[in-house]
Parts: C-alpha cells; structure tokens; sequence
C-alpha cells in the first residue's frame, strides 16, 4: 500500500509534529478507551488496498467472497453487514474488533509506529517504564492518524468521523502495545482458548470446555506472520526468534498467556493461545467440579506433603497444568519453591498469599551465532537453571511440562529435593512411563534404555492420568469434560532396569469418576500426613491392617 506524501514528509519529522499536540490524551482519539465493537461507518479502501485488487483476499478461494455470509440477526439495522456467527452471545469478542476497518492501513501504520518508536526511544529504552513508552507510542499514533485525516482531505476523500478515528486509533494501539485483532478474544474471561489455523480460521473454547467459530484475526495469512514476527521480537525480557529458519514460536504474553506458533511449515500460520484462566486452583475446587473423588483428593494431598514426587499425564487440552497448580497448593507454604519451565505456565510465583517464596526459572532461546560449545549466543537452558538453582536452598524443585530434554533436568530435580511435580502427554498412566522412557533415550545418545527406566522407578512415586472427552453438540458447538480416570504408584521392579506399577485410582469403562483399587503397603503412611487410608480400604473392599 503506498503512504501519501504527506505522511512520507511526516516521517522524517518530530514523532508528534505540526498536527500532533503535546498531550496526545487531550486527543478524542484517546479521551476514552476505544470500545473495539462494530462502527456504523465505513472506511474508504485506498487504491492500493489488498482488498481492491484482483488477486486480493476477497477474489481467493478461502477468502470472505467465497465463503457463505451469516443471515443477518433478527432486529439487526438495514444496509448493515450482519456480524460473524456468535451462539453464545459473546458480543465483542465474538466479532473482534471492527470489520470496517482498513487492516492493510492498520498493519502499514503499525509498522511505521514501531520504527518511530524505536527510534524515539532509542537508548532510554531501560530507563522508561513500560506506560512511559505506551505514552510516546500514543503520540506517535496521533501524528500519523493527523497525517492520514490530512492526506485524506487533500485527495478529496471520505474523512473520518470521531467514532471511526477511536477505532483505528484503538487498533493500532492494541497492535503497537497488545495483540491487535486478537486483544478482544483474550480480554474476555470467557474465552479460555483461542485456536487458530490460519488468518480466518479461528475456533473459541469457552469456560466449561465449548468449541464455537471466532472472527478473523487478520486479512491475510502474511498479514497474520508479520504480526507474529514483530509480536515475538516486541518483548525486551522474553523475546524470541521466529522466522523461516525457525519457524516454532512459543511465547509468554504479557498476561501470562502461552502462545504458540508455527509458519512456513504449514500452508497457512497455525496459532494456540492457552489463557491459564485458572491460576488459582485448590483440590476441594476441582471434587466440587466432580473431576476427582474427596479420598483420591486426600491421597495426593498427603502425597504432597509427604514428599512424593508427581507426574500428571494427558492428552492435550486435558487440564495438566491446572492439575499441577492444585498439586502444588499443597505444599506447605514457608517452603521455598523453585519452579523450571520452558515458558511460564504454573505461575506459583504470583500468588504470594498461597507460597511465600518462589524463584521461577524461564528458559530463553539463543539468537544469532553458535559458539565453540554448539551453543547460541543467550541461549539459557533448564540444565543450567537447575545448576543455578542448587545456591538457592531450595526444599522443592519443580520442572513444569516434559515433552522431551526437560526430561534431564526433571531427572535432576527428582534426584535433587523432595515431591517434584512435572507434566507430560500420554494416553494412559503406565504409558506416560513409556513417553518419559522415550523423552530420555530422545535427550541424547549418552542416555541408555537401562538408565532411563532405572531412573523413573527410582524417583517418580506416582503417575495422575486425566482423561478428556469431548461431546457434540445440536448447535455445531462441542462440550468438553475433564476428569480423573486413573492414578498408578511406580517402584522399582524386580529387574534393575524395570519398574512395577500399582493401580490405585481407577475408572470403570465409560465412568467419569476413578475409585478406590488396590493401596501398596509402601503408601499406606501416608493415612500420617491427611490421606483418608480407612475410606479408601471401604470403597475397595480391602480389610484394614
């Protein structure tokens, strides 16, 4: 899209020049937080807009002209264009932000913002808080909105009105300071997940597990890259690379959201933003949720007082994390908590009124050049946190998700303190053993299948299996429940490179609730630290000792 020559002259010019005040707030832009719902009126498309050429996004397979239009709501106002499909009533987020818009001049401006800011800000950047930097960037924003309203006048065209300017100011600033069409979707507490497989293909989990169709989150796939790109690269503490030479993204947002991303791989940009809606989580939550029975509750409870080291396996979706949080709710709380995670998902360290003292490791992604030791400049690992971690007086280390070399470092925390707690995908409980068995032989050739085993039997004391099952539903949506099926003890075996495993908690088939099976001897002190040993034994049929 080419930029008038009004703005072209702005650019070499003062971030706020002639038409930018000096209190950009003083701006109807910004007197009031832009409501980022529908604005009645339209917007002119410049002659060089995507969407006014012949192979722009309109005229593609896949694209809005292709696809079969929503009926209009009944009541809806005449000559309006009917909003997305929203069964559930969610209002904004379910339309995003306004369709009206011109997003190519959106991600033009948001691109020139950015170079501005940078260059404004320049070596003060470690000197100005993160609102003195959203001020800077807001002033930015007038200016190039001033020019823009300009530029649009001298060329005879349709000038903006104050709604139509608080929405391409709200959405630049989202795309400048927060995640641009996407802001909607994970400002609304009832969005839990946001699945995305490219720009327009966008599906919503809500709380309480339903799956509805969400609005387009770009007006093209590149469109959709680009912000990805300057998304990752935003972020002084946690930036990460993403590119065709590394086209994995996994990104801590700023509201402790975990986003992760692929391009370049796959025909389209693929995006699965997880919320962590629940941070705060206690087991009598998740019985009363009917996800697990009060003795299975009072079994992992005293495990974790006790020390027993935890794994929570699953399909993906299942709840693990959650899970894990109300795991660790257990731990008593003046001990001193060390958390390892390739991208902050347990977040114990914001809840001060639950753990006293919690150091959070995050590893970081090396840019650039390899050194002599094969390692990228920056790179830092969960190995070297756990080596850190070892001057911290830590009573508990705990390795978060284990998909393949954190396998090394849970080995290592397992070894290291007591009731270390770590995530993993499987389909059942004994084959999440199978899983870490492989994450290890993965981790390297120095990891022999005898080592592995012997490992695992050593330290880890129980495994939690979560099951998922997912319902459709008459309106297209689905429901999901989550629950229990199914927690095991691991011990050494007979052979020194096998281990025995002992189901205690079990499903019946097409049950979603796991019930008392069979207590090892070795468990059964734990009755000690809180666990209901004399319900257990009733519910199993098995005589007291």
């Amino acid at each position: 899209m080419s930029i008038s020559d009004n703005q072209q002259r702005h650019a070499q010019a003062s971030p706020t020049g002639p038409a930018g005040p000096a209190d950009p707030t003083a701006l109807p832009l910004f007197a009031a937080p832009p409501r980022p719902g529908r604005v009645r009126g339209s917007f002119t498309m410049h002659p060089g807009s995507r969407e006014n050429q012949p192979g722009g996004r309109e005229n593609q397979p896949g694209g809005r002209g292709d696809r079969e239009q929503a009926p209009a709501p009944a009541g809806s106002e005449p000559g309006v264009p009917a909003d997305p499909v929203d069964p559930v009533g969610l209002g904004a987020a379910g339309r995003g932000y306004d369709e009206g818009l011109d997003w190519d001049l959106v991600a033009t401006l948001r691109r020139q913002a950015s170079d501005r800011l940078s260059a404004v800000i320049g070596d003060q950047r470690g000197h100005l808080s993160g609102q003195q930097q959203r001020e800077r960037g807001r002033e930015i924003i007038a200016a190039l909105l001033a020019d823009e309203c300009s530029a649009r006048v001298s060329a005879g065209q349709h000038s903006w009105s104050l709604a139509e300017q608080q929405a391409m100011a709200g959405a630049l600033d989202a795309a400048l300071f927060g995640l641009g069409r996407l802001q909607p979707l994970v400002d609304d507490q009832r969005v839990e997940n946001i699945i995305i497989a490219g720009c327009d293909g966008v599906w919503l989990e809500l709380v309480g597990g339903r799956l509805v169709k969400g609005p387009p989150v770009a007006s093209s796939n590149q469109e959709l890259i680009d912000f990805l790109v300057f998304l990752a690269s935003r972020s002084e503490a946690n930036a990460r690379p993403f590119s065709e030479s590394q086209p994995r993204l996994h990104l801590r947002l700023d509201d402790g959201s975990r986003l992760a991303a692929t391009a370049w791989v796959h025909p389209f940009p693929s995006v699965v933003i997880r919320r962590h809606r629940l941070r705060r989580v206690t087991f009598a939550d998740l019985v009363g949720l009917g996800a697990l029975s009060e003795t299975a509750a009072s079994f992992l409870a005293a495990a974790v007082k006790a020390g027993r080291s935890i794994v929570v396996s699953g399909p993906q979706g299942a709840g693990k994390t959650t899970f894990a949080r109300a795991l660790c709710a257990e731990i008593p709380r003046r001990e001193i908590i060390g958390t390892f995670e390739s991208v902050y998902e347990l977040h114990l360290h914001e809840l001060s009124e639950q753990h006293d003292i919690v150091f959070p490791w995050e590893a970081r992604p090396g840019f650039g050049e390899r050194g002599p030791d094969g390692r990228a400049a920056g790179e830092f690992t969960l190995a070297d946190a756990l080596v850190d971690s070892f001057k911290f007086n830590l009573s508990r280390q705990i390795v978060g998700e284990v998909t393949g070399p954190e396998i090394l470092a849970m080995f290592k925390a397992m070894e290291s303190s007591n009731g270390s707690i770590s995530t993993t995908h499987a389909r059942s409980a004994a084959g999440a053993i199978g899983k870490l068995v492989t994450c290890a032989l993965e981790a390297g050739p120095q990891i022999t299948y005898e080592y592995a085993t012997r490992q695992l039997a050593a330290n880890i004391d129980i495994v939690v299996h979560l099951a998922l099952d997912k319902t459709e539903l008459p309106d297209g949506s689905a429901q999901l429940a989550r629950w229990v099926s199914e927690i095991i003890t691991v011990a050494p075996g007979e052979r020194e490179a096998g281990y025995a495993i002992t189901s205690v908690f079990k499903a019946a088939p097409r049950a979603r609730t796991a019930t008392a099976d069979v207590m090892p001897d070795e468990h059964r002190e734990l009755e000690l630290w809180g666990f209901d040993l004399p319900g257990f034994l009733t519910q199993s049929g098995q005589a007291a000792s």
